[in-house]
Order: structure tokens, then sequence, then C-alpha cells
């Protein structure tokens, strides 16, 4: 018999179907909570930024690399107007605890306290436009970091794409804002070294392989114009003995001029009148 004031589908202590039904629920409600913050909130995608493979000659220099153009790397929908997509620049020692609800543009993320009391930057800040999906293999889809030098030194233009403070090395990632909040990351790349400038005094003076052709073809250059040195010279002499000897210097011929006088008209006095 069922007591008074209480249901069928009320809950009778000791029921072991009821607590299992109770703890179903309670299982779900953290899952249910985690795919609704997966849905709406930060997400990392599975893209990793990488140099570009088109630029061999050129992917590094001492200031600068190049990068791969993270197209298709992140979808969002139609209505998501306020998306910028920027590039992370970090020490590697900034990657473990890097905080990505820092604003481009902010002291903590300008170009020009990079590794000057901050360990990363944000720059190259676009719209998805500018990335579009798929890619048309005729654009030009690279992104050359550090080549802008007129405001590497300008803190009015914090996310300033300056040249690189050293030979690193460097990891990037891509990271996009709604407005003022992170909404979706790359992952981080590898490590990416520049090329090291060489100080003058340590370049070597010579190459053995090098300079022992060098000094060769000179060698030879230098006997083929001793022995054409050699033969104008001998040319000269010998055009100036042969002209010596074969030639005399003698007067000229006089000219003489026979002196004929009309004396019909020369000696012929005067007329009178």
């Amino acid at each position: 018999m069922v007591a008074a004031g209480r249901s069928h589908g009320d809950t009778q202590p000791g029921c072991p179907h009821s607590r299992l039904r109770h703890s179903s629920s309670l299982t779900m409600v953290p899952l249910l909570l985690l795919l609704l913050a997966t849905a709406h909130g930060f997400q990392t995608v599975s893209y990793t930024p990488e140099l570009a493979k088109k630029f061999l000659e050129g992917q590094t220099t001492t200031t600068t690399f190049v990068l791969e153009q993270p197209r298709c790397a992140f979808k969002f929908q139609e209505n998501d107007i306020n998306i910028r997509i920027w590039l992370v620049v970090a020490a590697p020692e900034a990657v473990s605890n890097f905080n990505n609800s820092l604003e481009p543009g902010s002291p903590e993320r300008a170009f020009q306290n990079f590794l000057n009391g901050t360990n990363a930057y944000m720059t190259l800040g676009t719209t998805t436009d500018h990335y579009p999906c798929p890619k048309n293999p005729q654009d030009i889809t690279v992104l050359r970091v550090g080549s802008d030098t007129s405001c590497a030194h300008d803190k009015d233009v914090p996310t300033c794409n300056g040249p690189l403070p050293g030979p690193g090395p460097y990891r990037v990632k891509f990271l996009a804002f709604n407005g003022s909040e992170p909404v979706k990351e790359t992952q981080w790349s590898e490590l990416i070294t520049l090329k090291k400038a060489t100080p003058f005094g340590d370049i070597p003076a010579s190459d053995g392989k090098h300079s022992a052709g060098m000094i060769a073809l000179t060698t030879i250059l230098s006997i083929l114009f001793a022995i054409l040195l050699a033969g104008l010279v001998a040319m000269m002499i010998s055009g100036g003995l042969d002209s010596c000897g074969s030639s005399s210097f003698t007067k000229p011929d006089m000219v003489t001029v026979q002196r004929y006088n009309t004396h019909h008209v020369y000696d012929q006095p005067a007329a009178r009148l």
C-alpha cells in the first residue's frame, strides 16, 4: 500500500533505481556545460603556422621570416563581422603561460617592448576577408614578418610589424578576437631561428678552394698580359729600327724657277702723251 500524500512516482528511501537516475543527471550537467563552452567560448584549432615553402631562399633573414597565411584555418559565421585575426610572435618561454586575454596594442603586447619588458607582441591584424578559403593558386599567400622599419621605434604604433631584434628562436600563432574578446587560436609553431649576421672581423679572408682557383686564374691572366705587353713592346722597337735603317733623310730638291722677262712689257717705258 502506498502511503498517503506520496505518489507512485515519488522517490522512496532505499530505491536503487532512483539513486541511479539522480546520479546520471548530475553527471550530464558538467558535460553539457563543457559542450556549451566549446560551442560559444574559446577554441583552439588544429592549424599550425609554418614557414613558407615557396620562399626557400628568403624564408629567414637576419630580421625577418616568411609565413604561410592561415588560409582555411578559422571558420566563422557570416555575421561575425567584428572578427580580427592577429599574429602573435613570442619568445619560447612565453608559450606555456601565455595570456590570450591581453589585447593587441596594450603595453604588454607592444612591439617596442618586445624582449625588453614583454616576451610577446601582436601584429598584422586583419579581417577574415584577407584569408579566404579555398585559396586561389594565383594568389600570394604569405606573410613577411618583420618587414616594416618605419614604425619600429614609434610607440604610437604598438602593433608594428617591425624587424625582429635578434636571431631568436621565436614561436608564433594566430589569435582571433571578436571585438576585445579572444575566441579562437591556432597551435604554436615550431621554433623559428633567423640567420645570424657575421661580424666583419669574423669573416674569413678567403676560402681554401675558392682561393686556389682565384690564384690560378689570376696567375694565368697575369702571364697572358705580360706576353701581350712584351709582344707589343717588341713590335714597337722593331718598327722603329726598320724605319731608321731604310729611310734616308735628304734635303728636299731645289725647285728652279726660271725668270722670264717680258721685254716688250716690262722694259717698255711708259707711254708719253
